[in-house]
């Protein structure tokens, strides 16, 4: 005999079977650059689908809402490797502060002692763990051009750009209250020159006691965002170079976090580098499958 059940135990039947598909992760947050980190040693996560996933759960409002998804995964050659996603989920090879929250996840998960190095795409990274503070080696720099010009809607301006593990663009100001970050970071992030992988956009201003102001445009966030690791190196560098800033130089960033560049500069070849700044664990949860699941509101039942 069938039996049949009303739809309202039949509905939370199916509920609590998408509840039961869900996945542990951590949110950390480095100079105010946020991620979700999950571990993915087991290789759980379909590939295929993880860009799409990473553009869904990093939706703020929507979903988590994040600057980029980490998934931690085994290595033969370091404690581990990561794969990173921006948030519209495209691949980046390096990305600093989520560098840093990488580190604290994998020591604090006993993935890895407090000295460690882990796999990107721009290299093996290594880093040290104290409390939450996280100093990172970064890979030396590459495609440094320390001036040139670049023709925009407004006139010609003169910027740098250096591969800090990602490509930055630098531009100085004297004003970094009303540096231009959107509308003058996007043309630059998606000009002729840059292309097809495009830039990441940097304003930085001089300040007192070895110390710059900074403001970035990132490349896959497609906005400003309130830290830049690989943004605020490339903007130490820069200054070293041109103004004769000396190792160690703090970078206050939009969140008014600081982050400490150390580096060797010889000649003006640089190398040696650190970075090192907070790497802060805002919660662990799981995601559940509405997280990532992309809905059609029209038809959406809540119940």
């Amino acid at each position: 005999m069938m039996i049949l059940l009303p739809a309202k135990p039949f509905l939370l039947l199916f509920n609590m079977a998408k509840i039961m598909n869900c996945i542990d992760c951590y949110k950390f947050s480095g100079s105010g650059n946020d991620f979700i980190i999950i571990d993915n040693r087991e290789n759980r996560m379909d590939k295929s689908t993880l860009p799409q996933f990473a553009a869904n759960i990093c939706q703020r409002k929507i979903s988590v809402g994040a600057d980029g998804l980490i998934l931690i995964e085994k290595s033969d050659v370091a404690d581990f490797k990561w794969d990173f996603y921006n948030s519209d989920g495209s691949i980046a090879e390096m990305c600093g502060n989520g560098a840093r929250c990488a580190a604290r996840y994998a020591f604090l998960n006993n993935i890895a002692d407090r000295d460690m190095s882990f796999e990107t795409l721009a290299g093996i990274v290594s880093a040290h763990v104290k409390g939450d503070l996280v100093r990172i080696k970064m890979t030396n720099p590459t495609d440094f051009h320390p001036r040139h010009t670049i023709d925009l809607k407004e006139g010609s301006l003169t910027i740098s750009s250096i591969n800090t593990g990602v490509p930055h663009v630098v531009v100085m100001t004297d004003d970094i209250k009303h540096a231009p970050v959107i509308n003058t970071g996007r043309q630059i992030r998606f000009h002729d020159h840059y292309a097809p992988a495009g830039t990441n956009v940097n304003f930085i201003c001089l300040q007192k006691d070895n110390t710059l102001s900074i403001r970035t445009y990132e490349r896959g966030v497609e906005d400003e965002t309130l830290a830049c690791g690989t943004g605020a190196v490339a903007g130490a560098i820069i200054s070293a170079y041109h103004m004769g800033l000396t190792s160690p130089v703090k970078v206050k960033t939009k969140s008014n976090e600081y982050l400490t560049i150390f580096f060797k500069n010889t000649k003006g070849i640089f190398s040696n580098i650190y970075l090192e700044g907070d790497a802060r664990i805002i919660y662990k949860g799981e995601l559940f499958e509405d997280a990532w699941t992309e809905r059609n509101n029209k038809n959406y039942d809540p119940c």
